[in-house]
């Protein structure tokens, strides 16, 4: 015997023969390590050996607990067997992180759906795949199907839940929300009639149906809620609905509503005006009256910075204008680009589509010929911004009108982020049901993006980069059967700093 410690080797109920190692405390026998089962002489041999060599290992006396109070856990190398690498860690952050997002009350099957958006955002009969290879968490494809569409009748309260997240981790205000649309496309050529349709496509996909989504964001870009729409349906059209729903379900707010060029229609404004609503909207100077145009030119110096603001001809908001030299020379060198395209095809006498600067003979209406008038109008407003507003200066500064609408990349960049790495686009589904669950699903999963991109400032794709690098091993010792889980490094993130938004509460 050494060290106090003995090999013992019984005989077990199934006929194996046990080797431990064994030791006495105060006249008692303790169990301090069991070895394995035997069920050949070659085995018993092998354990015998391996106990020995536990044995000498210790040069003292031989702990029974570690300091967390478990007993010691020895695998022969031989025996370990790798069953599977498993990335759980990953799965109960993203889960961690959609209770932080208020969204902990919907069925598991729904949170598990959206948090694979962010991680590999494929099929749903592929996702239902990946999320037993993964996670081993197991769905039957026909519930999956079934359940789906249900999801929509969730709508309202996970994006009351979006609300109440801005409201408490952001301290948002409201006081600026942001709206714009975009397209997304099927993987079809077959338009229905309610829903899916051809249309002006942002994804260059014409020919094939799509729908449209509106999406209303805070000013750091967390998404409040979105709309679905018919694909042939106007843009600018789309802007007074989400509006309204998101009153009606925060009557105590009333934001700067900030939108581009697309959703200013004299209805739009007039709408927003008499609902009391402040807004930021683009301008689109270029359809503007040549004697306005003129007033900008007279009074807007050609300075990097200038900034003025003039009252709109025959309506009741300001336009503000400003000159860049970075936009002057981004404008002129398309500007030269349009009319050398213009010129080229003019020669031709082809111009197919719609080409800027080229206009039928008033003549000849066969002919084509170069719009001078046009050319000289758009030289004039190289390098000139305008903003329509009805914020009076004494309420908003003019400049923090302007900083105000450049924040519309945030929705810009949410689109991005839903059609890159959360890959909303294309579109499989063909009932409505399912399509609009599966862009919920998208909007869910933008929630938990954005959340995590605020929170940390790094990338999504960053972010999913920390958590996919921790992974676990698991491992089974062939002669007992019992289960090890290593787990790698966690250095990574908890330098993030997730570790600590995303530790339970």
């Amino acid at each position: 015997m050494r060290n106090g410690l003995k090999i013992r080797i019984i005989k077990t109920a199934s006929g194996a023969k046990a080797v431990q190692l064994i030791c006495y405390t105060n006249g008692r026998r303790v169990v301090v390590q069991h070895i394995g089962s035997a069920h050949t002489k070659e085995e018993l041999v092998m354990l015998y050996n391996q106990a020995e060599q536990v044995r000498s290992n210790f040069g003292g006396q031989l702990p029974l607990f570690t300091e967390n109070g478990s007993a010691i856990k020895l695998i022969h190398a031989d025996h370990m067997h790798l069953t599977a690498v498993t990335h759980r860690f990953a799965y109960e952050a993203l889960r961690s992180c959609g209770k932080r997002c208020g969204l902990g009350w919907l069925a598991p099957i729904y949170q598990d759906l959206a948090l694979m958006r962010i991680i590999e955002p494929v099929s749903k009969l592929r996702t239902i795949e990946l999320l037993k290879r993964y996670f081993n968490v197991l769905y039957a494809e026909r519930t999956v199907y079934r359940l789906l569409p249900k999801l929509i009748n969730h709508k309202e309260k996970i994006e009351i839940a979006a609300y109440q997240t801005a409201c408490a981790h952001f301290g948002e205000s409201f006081a600026l929300v942001l709206y714009d649309v975009t397209t997304l496309y099927f993987e079809s050529h077959e338009p229905d009639d309610e829903l899916r349709a051809r249309g002006f496509s942002k994804d260059d996909k014409s020919k094939q149906p799509q729908i449209i989504i509106g999406l209303l964001v805070t000013s750091q870009g967390f998404p409040l809620m979105h709309e679905v729409y018919k694909g042939n349906t106007f843009e600018g059209h789309t802007m007074l609905n989400v509006v309204k729903l998101f009153q009606r379900n925060h009557e105590h707010t009333k934001p700067i509503i900030v939108a581009d060029a697309a959703m200013l229609s004299r209805e739009n404004l007039e709408t927003l005006e008499k609902e009391g609503y402040k807004y930021i909207v683009s301008a689109r100077l270029a359809n503007a009256s040549q004697a306005f145009i003129e007033s900008i030119i007279a009074t807007l110096p050609r300075k990097d910075g200038s900034i003025i603001r003039l009252p709109a001809p025959n309506n009741s908001y300001d336009v503000i204008c400003t000159y860049s030299e970075k936009r002057d020379q981004k404008d002129r060198w398309q500007f030269e680009k349009q009319i050398a395209r213009a010129k080229t095809l003019i020669a031709r006498q082809e111009t197919g589509k719609r080409v800027k600067f080229v206009k039928k003979s008033n003549h000849r209406k066969s002919i084509f010929i170069f719009d001078e008038a046009l050319k000289v109008k758009t030289e004039k407003l190289l390098g000139i911004k305008g903003y329509c507003t009805n914020i009076t200066e004494d309420i908003l500064p003019d400049q923090a009108i302007v900083t105000y609408y450049h924040d519309l990349w945030r929705v810009e960049q949410a689109f991005r982020m839903s059609k890159t790495d959360l890959r909303t686009r294309p579109i499989f589904h063909y009932t409505h049901d399912a399509i609009k669950a599966h862009v919920l699903l998208c909007f869910m999963a933008l929630m938990m993006g954005k959340f995590l991109e605020i929170k940390t400032g790094l990338s999504l794709q960053r972010v999913r980069d920390i958590l996919w690098d921790v992974h676990e091993a698991n491992i089974v010792d062939t002669l007992t059967g019992e289960c090890l889980t290593l787990q790698t490094n966690l250095a990574a993130y908890q330098a993030s700093g997730l570790h600590e938004i995303l530790k339970p509460h």
